[in-house]
């Protein structure tokens, strides 16, 4: 005996706790697995679902019957089939009447049985009254035909069907979900034409792809009008992996100016959806809606309004936001995992799924005829023995008068089994006269040609397909119906970002020398008459819209991003940038940028090298910054030029330094570049870079209408563009010198003809 299983001297059988608790708890899983939570393919229902239709059919509550108390239903559930607690068996019983969850619901009730709105505010099974709806038939009309096997109840007093002998393939046609140990399933409905069209299909091509069984099932087919926006190709990917994700977007249009839903994603509420729009306004995320309005009624279940503020608001964009950040629209998980006809639970594949279903439909088709074959042979018996009873009634009388044992004597005096000795001795006298030869041999020759047809159906397999084709279209001619949820190509929804959502004025964002930091609205602002903390000043200004970015670059070459909307009022001195970014000790501010993601900007170090680069390139989040320009060896960072535009054409750059000279050149003959030191502006020879003697006093980017202002301590001269043309020359060279008087520049500046003072 092994250490794992004792017997004690009392007889007692002792098992270690290891062994007991494992044991336990695969046996817990495995009945959660297949006797709880998981359909089985054959019918599509769970043991709770199979047990409440059955138990309904045993109390005789089909389509045509009167409706009776939804609790009588659940006692002969718990009492006869389902020993568990009655709330979760009314809960099943009330998702399957409900339309709105059931692409085909199995019941119909009558009461409240809850709302799209709120499926969990169904009334008590006191209350609600229930009985089958016309669909179960196809799940019960064969039950009692042999087609299925039964097992034993819990407490084996009475059995019950394994599977129901259903017509059409559940399982796909109203879905389920469930989670078991350690595996879920999550199966999405389908429309019973498509789904049955593919059936015939692979009846007459078994091998057809799942390609080819797509041509008939555009995909699932949920019981709401929303749109399924999945794109075919991930359907496919689903049908062919049995995992994946279907989503699925509300229905919205315009009336005048009003935006109207009128179909929501599966099992979404529309209490829910305005709730959250609702926040979105609150927390002013959403600025462009003016009010809500739920009009949703008896004859409209869905009909919910968005006001916009004004007729000049963009909708398509609002909607993508709405779709984005609430339940407007919806992803739902796909997970085709069921126990298949071999008793175990698989992750199926479509053509899988189909194929399996349609050979339980064979093999219960099948039975059916059996069965019915048995029973006309039976018949066809019992009539031959009435015929010996018409023929010789006489005899037959006296056989039962006189003889001690008929049953034998009936057996040898005609030949007879004893099915037939024992129906001819409960044939009642009365029946004697009724009974007439033609009527005996009309019925045998129907009963003859029925067994003849049944047994060509059983004996031939092609046969048989053209009878499971011919009843699957018998089905779907009485329940189908045309698609709900129409498959749709659609663009991505996005969000609006927080720069979307503000306002877009205009400001200036200004910055001392100390690196205090502040934002003015408008453009007209003179950051030097600005108020600044004593031994501080006007250092750098940018002007840009409340939506928009700073970017500042700092004399180590890096870049760092402030929102412009988030910065204090220019009323007050501002703040330390510090306090927002995580520059160097010791480092100094030398740059300051505002415009749209693609505006251009010339970064230039002082030792004569420098590159063009998007303002989008300089942007990040991080508050260490990223970094932007290299600085060769003795090199710093010169102020950023404005190239005042997306592109470089038409664009000059004209370079000076220190020791007077300068140069123009095209600015396109500079490269576009992220990050680096990028190239030669102009010649200067590193040493003297390195010992402070030459370098790069400022770039300026002006074009063929501006002029340029050149500083000389406290003298100053205006160049035109058209005057400029001495210093023209190629990029890199060493340019020429200034005139007398200028040969020790402090700054430059581009004057613009249509500007008063300069930029």
């Amino acid at each position: 005996m092994s250490d794992q299983f004792n017997i004690a001297a009392d007889g007692v059988e002792q098992i270690s706790l290891k062994t007991y608790t494992e044991k336990a708890y695969l046996d817990y899983s495995m009945y959660v697995i297949l006797d709880r939570a998981l359909p089985n393919i054959a019918d599509g229902l769970k043991p709770v679902q199979r047990r409440i239709v059955y138990a309904m059919s045993e109390l005789g509550l089909k389509a045509a019957a009167k409706y009776k108390k939804s609790a009588r239903t659940v006692g002969d559930v718990i009492g006869k089939f389902h020993p568990h607690g009655d709330t979760s068996v009314y809960e099943a019983m009330v998702l399957m009447a409900q339309d709105f969850s059931y692409r085909y619901p199995l019941i119909d009730g009558q009461g409240n049985w809850g709302s799209s709105d709120d499926p969990k505010s169904f009334a008590a099974m006191r209350y609600t009254e229930s009985k089958l709806a016309g669909f179960a038939e196809l799940l019960l009309s064969e039950l009692g035909q042999g087609t299925v096997e039964w097992q034993a109840n819990f407490d084996g007093t009475m059995d019950e069907p394994k599977v129901l002998p259903s017509k059409v393939p559940t399982v796909l046609l109203n879905g389920t979900t469930g989670i078991a140990v350690g595996m879920a399933t999550d199966i999405p409905p389908h429309n019973m034409r498509e789904v049955v069209s593919a059936c015939i299909h692979l009846l007459d091509e078994p091998r057809a792809s799942i390609e080819q069984l797509m041509e008939h099932i555009q995909g699932p087919d949920f019981p709401t009008d929303a749109e399924i926006i999945t794109p075919r190709a991930d359907i496919l990917n689903i049908y062919k992996t049995g995992k994946g994700s279907i989503r699925m977007r509300a229905l919205w249009q315009k009336e005048g100016t009003d935006i109207v839903i009128t179909a929501l994603p599966h099992q979404v509420s529309g209490a829910k959806v305005l709730e959250q729009i609702a926040q979105q306004i609150h927390a002013k995320k959403l600025p462009m809606v003016a009010d809500l309005r739920d009009e949703s009624d008896h004859e409209s279940p869905t009909r919910l309004v968005i006001i916009p503020r004004s007729n000049r608001v963009d909708v398509e964009p609002m909607m993508n936001h709405l779709f984005a950040s609430t339940d407007l629209e919806k992803t739902y998980r796909v997970n085709l995992n069921m126990i298949g006809i071999d008793g175990k639970p698989e992750v199926k594949t479509l053509d899988k799924i189909l194929s399996e279903w349609l050979l339980f439909r064979s093999e219960t088709t099948k039975r059916r005829l059996q069965h019915r074959l048995q029973k006309v042979e039976e018949r066809l018996m019992r009539l031959a023995a009435l015929m010996i009873v018409y023929l010789n009634v006489d005899e037959v009388i006296r056989i039962i008068r006189e003889e001690e044992n008929p049953k034998q004597e009936l057996i040898a005096r005609f030949d007879l089994v004893e099915m037939q000795a024992e129906y001819i001795l409960e044939t009642k006298l009365r029946q004697l006269a009724r009974l007439e030869e033609m009527k005996i041999k009309e019925e045998e020759e129907a009963l003859e040609k029925e067994k003849e047809n049944l047994e060509q159906i059983i004996g031939s397999p092609r046969r048989l397909k053209t009878l499971v084709r011919k009843e699957l279209l018998a089905a779907v001619e009485e329940y189908g119906d045309d698609r709900r949820s129409p498959i749709v190509s659609r663009e991505e929804a996005r969000a609006f970002s927080e720069e979307e959502l503000m306002t877009t004025e205009p400001v200036t964002v200004v910055l001392s020398v100390k690196g205090w930091i502040r934002s003015a609205k408008g453009h007209e602002i003179d950051p030097q008459s600005l108020s600044y903390k004593s031994g501080d000043s006007f250092h750098l200004a940018a002007k840009g819209k409340s939506n928009q970015s700073a970017v500042i670059l700092d004399s180590g070459g890096k870049a760092y991003t402030v929102s412009a909307h988030s910065l204090p009022s220019a009323r007050g001195q501002g703040e330390p940038l510090t306090g927002r970014i995580n520059s160097p000790s010791g480092a100094s501010f030398e740059g300051l940028m505002m415009g749209g993601q693609d505006e251009l900007y010339l970064l230039a170090s002082d030792a004569g090298y420098g590159f063009v680069v998007k303002l989008a390139d300089l942007q990040t989040k991080n508050k260490a910054g990223k970094a932007a320009l290299s600085l060769p060896k003795g090199g710093q960072v010169l102020q950023p030029g404005m190239v005042g535009g997306t592109h470089t054409d038409g664009a000059f750059v004209a370079a000076v330094t220190n020791e007077g000279r300068m140069l123009l050149f095209p600015l396109s003959e500079l490269p576009t570049m992220a990050r680096g030191k990028g190239n030669k502006i102009i010649g200067i020879p590193a040493s003297r870079v390195q010992a402070r003697e030459e370098y790069l006093i400022a770039v300026a980017i002006l074009r063929e209408t501006d002029t340029l202002r050149v500083y000389a301590g406290k003298r100053h001269v205006n160049m035109k563009f058209s005057e400029l043309d001495h210093y023209l020359g190629e990029r890199g060279r060493r340019g020429h010198k200034l005139p007398r008087g200028f040969q020790k520049v402090d700054a430059v500046e581009v004057v613009s003809k249509e500007a008063k003072k300069p930029e």
